[in-house]
């Protein structure tokens, strides 16, 4: 993992210093940002879609259900404390109780029993945080293996590789193979859009650097409209 911080901060390096020439004012760091792209999408091809594909083939559906709950439980007590920390405290309590009742009652987490008790899952990250607080997104950088991104959300990574319970796990080993399975289950999960992608998108860059730039700001004005109080309501009605 420090491999691939020195890897992504060395490419947010380069794409600042000019590199790329601007034909886009929501992404003036295209040039970079395409050849990036197009070393991930090589990448991909030749090694993470195959694997993901055997890994969905091979593997009976509850396994990779119980593989995709059990690192989700881990993920949730991270998303807590960014939701408490955006002011969000129903968001984060409710973050927490799923962590209680997955771990106690879903056998570790491996049954996602929250969802069935109407507690769905609220993702949140150090990004979001920063974006709720007002740190602007800044251009638009995709990241060498880890994808699409800002510049503030590649700096909250490092926070958000440091908040997550699975980075401290012991012995290693053990955490380098969970590491490995959770890339794979997550790219296994995408296998239905990236084939649905490359059939409708006449340009997939294009189309990925908007959609996630949409959403992550979607995810941002979502977090600020709950933070709402009813007071701060009654003063902006016309």
């Amino acid at each position: 993992m420090k491999y691939v911080t020195r890897v992504s901060t060395l490419a947010l390096v380069v794409a600042l210093s000019g590199c790329a020439t601007a034909t886009n004012p929501n992404d003036p760091l295209e040039g970079f940002n395409r050849a990036m792209f197009s070393f991930n999408d090589t990448l991909d091809n030749a090694a993470m879609k195959p694997v993901a594909k055997a890994y969905r083939y091979v593997l009976p559906n509850f396994v990779q259900t119980g593989i995709s709950n059990f690192f989700g439980n881990i993920g949730d007590l991270w998303s807590a404390v960014n939701q408490l920390m955006q002011g969000r405290g129903e968001a984060g309590v409710s973050s927490i109780m799923r962590v209680a009742i997955n771990t106690t009652f879903g056998l570790g987490g491996l049954l996602d029993v929250s969802t069935e008790a109407h507690l769905p899952r609220q993702n949140s990250d150090f990004g979001q945080t920063l974006g709720r607080w007002g740190v602007g997104a800044g251009p638009y950088v995709m990241l060498p293996l880890l994808g699409p991104s800002t510049v503030r959300d590649t700096v909250a990574l490092p926070v958000d590789w440091t908040g997550d319970l699975w980075s401290h796990t012991t012995p290693v080993d053990v955490r380098n193979v969970g590491t490995g399975l959770r890339l794979v289950d997550r790219r296994a999960q995408l296998l239905d859009a990236t084939s649905l992608l490359e059939d409708v998108a006449l340009d997939r860059y294009d189309f990925i650097r908007d959609a996630y730039l949409q959403r992550r700001q979607a995810q941002i004005e979502s977090a600020k409209v709950r933070n709402a109080t009813p007071a701060a309501d009654e003063l902006n009605k016309p």
